[in-house]
């Protein structure tokens, strides 16, 4: 029998989205109004508490195996405790965990992504430095003081917030999905389709083995449609869905100088730095907006009129936004935040060169390293940005070498040396925004507050979602809940406890 092809499955799945709608008045009666959904949120939110200090505790780095063990068999735990079935898929990384409960056997299928790993922790950065120890903190002019766990009360402040490695990016989601599905059970009603949770171990570190995985268990991950808790709400911080998200790859890029490093006042004038070289080839890779200067970085991205009508329809204050992040103006890519995002984006996001502060050294540095991210949109062929910006660097007279460390040959033939090395860890994805998936998921979360979501085209950030789109063939939207000023990938993480409510609310709006 012939494999169906991505398009031929989504063609017969999309017709069971409409019988969703359905099936929550099926099971249970008329679906809640926004005051049931926040009254179920309010009686949960005690239990939620405890079950994110207790998830903020356990250490998620991904570059750790013990981490990713101790997660994996917490969520385990949880989604067994709440009726769910579930199946390690083996990826040869990090497994996956496939949770699954089938209250509607022969019904629709609603896949959810979640994540549980985090960035990596500087415990110096943090205050105080308890990166894994969630720490309740309410605001205080411009910062924020801690306050005992016991004085949350009957009546929480919503803008106290949870400081935590991972309190929004995301183990903040994973439990509000959890109290969510114990709302739904306090309330004796039942799941309106079977539901699939994919939770991932390493989507910090781009998912490397999730693309294999999707194709490898497609039938257990089949679905009508895939959505993905994750990312902040809207500036706003109103109910929102997003229907696309860049992809990501990254390079590293060193420039080597002196074998060992040389006394600054013995060679400087003499033997040429590494850093100052790698300094220019960055310059040089953007103009003074911020506009990546690559011949045909930006090919393929058009914006047509229905295209910024739609983007216009996303309410933004972009002085506000700019105010917020601490910038006087943004840089020059489109003209608004939201036409920014649709364009692919190259950002230097890390630098290494000798040392600084109180090791600070009056040397030469024997070489200098840059670590960088593409941002790519629907448009955008991964490896063909990636090949722009290496043939920028050998454009400019670099050699690049195979190994780690230059040859003692290479050092003698080549006056400019580099090692040049990429990863493309993911595409983008867009959803339509009439398909059946966004217009669903736009009647679940009108009920949250009674008025249509703000939706978004494009989110700035990454997640792992187009094998999903393109191995499965299931339409993707992103269902965010946690409040858009909250640190992540950053030290001081925080997830705010009005949103940790509401998110509640938006899940149970969802999973009824």
């Amino acid at each position: 029998m012939k494999e169906p092809t991505p398009e031929s499955t989504r063609r017969c799945r999309l017709g069971a989205l409409g019988l969703l709608a359905a099936a929550a008045g099926a099971h249970g009666g008329e679906p809640p109004d926004s005051v049931a959904l926040a009254r179920a949120a309010e009686t949960q939110f005690p239990a939620a508490v405890a079950l994110l200090r207790e998830t903020l505790a356990i250490p998620n780095d991904a570059l750790f195996p013990d981490h990713v063990a101790r997660n994996v068999s917490w969520s385990e735990t949880q989604f067994r405790a709440r009726g769910f079935t579930t199946r390690r898929l083996e990826t040869g990384g990090p497994p996956l965990l496939l949770a699954e409960r089938a209250d509607v056997p022969a019904g629709p299928v609603v896949l959810v992504y979640l994540q549980l790993d985090g960035q990596p922790v500087d415990p110096t950065r943090w205050d105080p430095p308890t990166p894994y120890e969630a720490v309740l903190k309410a605001p205080a002019g411009a910062g924020w003081t801690p306050q005992p766990w016991a004085s949350l009360g009957d009546e929480p402040d919503p803008d106290w917030r949870v400081f935590g490695r991972s309190s929004s990016d995301a183990k903040g989601p994973v439990v509000m999905l959890l109290a969510a599905l114990d709302a739904l059970a306090e309330s004796e009603r039942s799941l309106p389709y079977r539901l699939k949770v994919i939770m991932d171990f390493e989507e910090e570190l781009g998912s490397p083995h999730l693309p294999g995985a999707v194709n490898r268990y497609r039938d257990a991950l089949a679905a009508d449609v895939l959505a993905i808790f994750d990312g902040p709400m809207h500036d706003s911080n109103r109910p929102t869905l997003v229907y696309g998200a860049r992809g990501i790859a990254t390079i590293t890029l060193t420039v080597f100088g002196p074998r060992v490093p040389q006394h600054s006042g013995h060679f400087g004038n003499y033997v040429p730095n590494p850093a100052q070289r790698l300094a220019a080839l960055l310059a040089g890779l953007e103009d003074d907006g911020g506009r990546v200067t690559l011949p045909g970085f930006y090919d393929g991205v058009t914006l047509d009129d229905d295209v910024r009508a739609m983007l216009r329809e996303t309410p933004r204050d972009e002085e506000a936004l700019a105010r917020r992040i601490g910038i006087a103006e943004p840089e020059r890519i489109g003209a608004t935040y939201e036409e920014a995002l649709q364009y692919p984006s190259l950002n230097v996001r890390g630098l290494r060169a000798a040392w600084v502060g109180d090791q600070v050294r009056t040397i030469i540095p024997a070489s200098a390293t840059a670590e960088l991210d593409l941002r790519l949109v629907v448009e955008s062929d991964a490896e063909r940005l990636v090949g722009l910006v290496r043939d920028y660097v050998t454009a400019r007279g670099y050699h690049l070498i195979a190994g780690a460390e230059p040859t003692e040959a290479e050092r003698a033939r080549h006056p400019r040396l580099a090692a040049f090395s990429h990863e493309v860890s993911y595409g983008a994805f867009r959803t339509p925004r009439d398909a059946p998936a966004g217009r669903w998921l736009e009647g679940a979360l009108t009920r949250v507050d009674g008025a249509p979501p703000v939706q978004i085209r494009t989110m700035g950030g990454s997640i792992p979602i187009a094998p999903f789109v393109i191995e499965l063939g299931v339409p993707a939207v992103v269902v965010p809940t946690v409040n858009p000023d909250n640190n992540q990938h950053s030290p001081n993480e925080n997830l705010r406890l009005g949103n940790l409510a509401a998110g509640i609310s938006i899940y149970l709006a969802v999973l009824t």
